[in-house]
């Protein structure tokens, strides 16, 4: 059972090193034959149990290892994909999905998987990183600054990708960004290769709990029109359950040119990372 214990000892030292791994680096810490740990370190790969990104050559863990170490609390905030997301899927073929403020923890509470394949973070009842997930900021950017100020300050900004932010106030700088446009840009800093927009959802009242996301693949959302096209998707989407839950129905969604303009404009396309 050699070889079991030995792709256990990869998992637990890749989870002890958010930043991740190369081979070579493996072999050095585990004392494992490098040959040994390619073997290894490809077989967890193609289970989805860890990722190696394209840039750093770094092995992280990945979904099927995330799903493991999860506790599913949120159980009772769960619920079957509303109309308006079931449209943006339809509309759009992409991963999209619905997070809700659940105490102090954003939690992906429906979730429509896209037909193409995406090596994504993402799954019903997961917790969202307050600091690197759009699904996440774009709720934020819309509640309590004090409250905000709060959870940042002391939520773990672990570093999934090369480009996840992690310094609390930057991402507080960010967020004033995201209430302007209406809607915040994640560009490979949850996932590598992932590109991701959320935008809020309104109550009657006014008041943000849920959000809307979309998740695509980076080579798919390259050129400034495809991603303004998915942005206004879901806009669209966001205003529609907004109406759902009491909010006025009279929200104009921006032309393509203007959400360009929102995206490019400061020179934040990619938010706060």
């Amino acid at each position: 059972m050699q070889v079991v214990v030995r792709a256990l000892a990869v998992l637990s030292c890749l989870a002890d090193t958010p930043q991740g791994l190369t081979l070579p680096q493996l072999h050095k810490r585990l004392e494992i034959p490098l040959a040994s740990v390619y073997r290894i370190a490809a077989t967890l790969e193609h289970e989805g149990f860890i990722v190696r990104a394209a840039s750093s050559k770094r092995y992280t863990l990945g979904r099927a290892a995330r799903r493991l170490g999860t506790v599913h609390e949120y159980t009772a905030q769960l619920v079957a994909p509303p109309a308006p997301l079931l449209d943006l899927a339809s509309a759009t073929h992409e991963t999209v999905f619905l997070t809700q403020l659940v105490d102090s923890k954003v939690v992906c509470v429906a979730l429509v998987e896209s037909p193409r394949p995406l090596r994504l973070f993402v799954r019903v009842g997961q917790e969202m990183p307050l600091h690197a997930a759009a699904s996440a900021r774009a709720i934020l950017a819309f509640r309590d600054p004090a409250l905000v100020d709060a959870l940042l300050a002391t939520y773990p900004k672990d570093l999934y990708t090369a480009g996840t932010p992690r310094d609390a106030d930057a991402v507080i700088d960010h967020l004033a960004v995201v209430r302007e446009r209406g809607f915040d840009i994640c560009d490979n800093e949850l996932d590598d290769g992932v590109w991701a927009v959320g935008a809020p959802v309104h109550d009657g009242s006014g008041r943000v709990e849920y959000g809307v996301a979309l998740a695509a693949a980076s080579t798919r959302m390259v050129d400034p029109e495809s991603r303004a096209a998915a942005v206004a998707e879901v806009l669209k989407a966001a205003a529609s359950f907004s109406a759902e839950l009491g909010a006025k129905n009279d929200v104009r969604i921006p032309s393509k040119r203007e959400i360009i303009a929102r995206l490019v404009g400061r020179g934040l396309e990619s938010g706060a990372s």
